[in-house]
C-alpha cells in the first residue's frame, strides 16, 4: 500500500488556526482528486473538505467559511487551512482519496490530532 503522511495537528485554542499538510505519493497525486477526513472521539470518519485536480474545492458545511483546501503539485502534498477553530473541530484527522478503489489501495496514515480546548 502506498503510504499517507500527515502533520500539523496540535492543541490550540478556540478561535486559534492550523495548517494540516498530506504528503500523497506522486503517482496518485498528480492524477486523483483527494480530501482530508476526520473522525471525532467517539464518532465515525467524515469527509470535511476536496479537491478536485482542477483545485476546484468542496466543503461539508460546518467547515464552510474557515477552512481551506489546497494543493502543492510540485510538493505531492495536500494543505488543510483550518481557522476559527471550535471545539467540535477536536479529531483525527487523515487526507486520502475520495473513491472505495483510491482509499483501499492506499490504507490510511497514521493521521494528524487536532485538538480545540481553552
Amino acid at each position: 500500500q502506498a503510504q499517507l503522511v500527515e502533520s500539523g495537528g496540535g492543541l490550540v485554542q478556540p478561535g486559534g488556526s492550523l495548517r494540516l499538510s498530506c504528503v500523497v505519493p506522486e503517482s496518485i497525486f498528480s492524477d486523483n482528486a483527494m480530501g482530508w477526513y476526520r473522525q471525532p472521539p467517539g464518532k465515525q470518519r467524515e469527509l470535511v473538505a476536496a479537491i478536485t485536480t482542477a483545485d476546484s474545492a468542496h466543503y461539508e458545511d460546518s467547515v464552510k467559511g474557515r477552512f481551506t483546501i489546497s494543493r502543492d503539485k510540485a510538493k505531492n502534498t495536500l494543505y488543510l487551512q483550518m481557522d476559527n477553530l471550535k471545539p467540535e473541530d477536536t479529531a483525527l484527522y487523515n487526507c486520502n482519496g475520495l473513491t472505495p478503489r483510491l482509499v483501499g489501495m492506499m490504507g490510511w496514515g497514521q493521521g494528524t490530532q487536532v485538538t480545540v480546548s481553552s
